[in-house]
């Protein structure tokens, strides 16, 4: 039976995945409180920072912005980049295994929610060279 408080996150409750671009809180999913369809993460990247050109294979992606400003790039089926200005409110949807970026051209730190679903993109992460897991605060 899971215990209902797993259910209940915050970024500051989770290990967080720093890259050279920022990081990465799962809040939601298999190994943070059972999650079997998606999963979930608060992304923080700083000023003049962002995550470059990648992909998704086999998962859809959401994107919304929580807060600061950038840019976020999603290519066509045919692979043509289209970048649009994005802040607080805006919704992304990246297409299965479409490839996308983000950059924050603000003057303060970006803050995203993302969902993946299926889940898994998330742990992938973990494979890339500037990975590090960042202890929560106890």
């Amino acid at each position: 039976m899971t215990d209902v408080k797993t259910l209940f996150r915050t970024p500051a409750d989770v290990d967080a995945f720093g890259f050279d671009w920022g990081h990465l809180a799962v809040v939601l999913g298999p190994q943070v409180n059972g999650a079997q369809k998606f999963s979930a993460a608060v992304v923080t990247v700083p000023p003049g920072q962002g995550h470059s050109r990648h992909n998704h294979p086999g998962a859809e992606e959401i994107i919304y912005i929580l807060e600061g400003w950038g840019e976020q790039m999603v290519e066509d089926e045919d692979g043509t980049p289209h970048t649009e200005q994005v802040g607080p409110g805006t919704c992304v949807f990246i297409p299965e295994g479409r490839y996308h970026a983000t950059l924050n051209t603000g003057t303060t730190e970006m803050k995203i929610f993302v969902v993946y679903a299926p889940h898994g993109p998330e742990e992938a992460l973990r494979t890339l060279p500037d990975f590090r897991l960042i202890a929560r605060k106890a």
